[in-house]
């Protein structure tokens, strides 16, 4: 998954595990460093288990993060964060961009959120509303209210239905040839190579 808006801003999908720590440590400046966060309610227990973490790139340099968490009817947005120095690049917008046409590749329908009521204005600006019947309520030092945003998953999403080779490519990035495609490839040759040695 990658989306340019400048040639030098993009944001991908963490895959490996120095990845995952690369969010994890961008988080731990921007929460722990800048608002004083507790160390145990920045790394909740949920970056390992059922997320994505998508990282903002400006050129080689990683300057934001979202944590998206995925259950069974919706996705949940958190954990977004960019470093002070990139706040005036777009670096956010574009990560809440990605997010929901991830979360909409993948054939969900709606996305959630929890946003601080000095944030509500921000999150409309992506197309979230608040969830009206849903009570206000505290963590962190900070009342919330819970929000949400429709999606229309795209005519390609990602479903039972969709071609085993695409299923088995890495997390988002099913449009390009992946570790398993190659193995088609010797397939091939090998057979290639079979029809061959009949001729001779």
């Amino acid at each position: 998954m990658k989306n340019v808006i400048a040639d030098s801003l993009k944001v991908t999908v963490a895959r490996t595990l120095d990845q995952v720590v690369m969010a994890m440590t961008l988080r731990g400046v921007i929460y722990l460093g800048e608002q004083q966060a507790p160390y145990t309610e920045e790394y909740d227990g949920n970056d390992l288990v059922g997320a994505s973490h998508l990282i903002a790139w400006k050129d080689e340099e990683p300057v934001g993060v979202l944590r998206l968490r995925w259950f069974a009817d919706f996705a949940k947005v958190e954990r977004a964060a960019v470093l002070e120095r990139y706040r005036r690049d777009g670096v956010m917008r574009l990560l809440m961009q990605e997010a929901l046409r991830y979360a909409a590749r993948r054939g969900y329908r709606k996305v959630i959120g929890h946003a601080q009521l000095n944030r509500v204005k921000y999150w409309r600006t992506h197309g979230f509303r608040v969830r009206e019947d849903r009570p206000h309520f505290f963590f962190s030092d900070y009342e919330y209210v819970e929000i949400e945003r429709k999606l229309v998953p795209p005519a390609n999403a990602i479903t039972d239905a969709t071609d085993p080779m695409v299923l088995i490519r890495p997390d988002g990035d099913w449009d390009r040839p992946g570790p398993f495609d190659r193995s088609l490839e010797r397939l091939q040759n090998s057979a290639g190579k079979k029809k061959a040695e009949e001729a001779a």
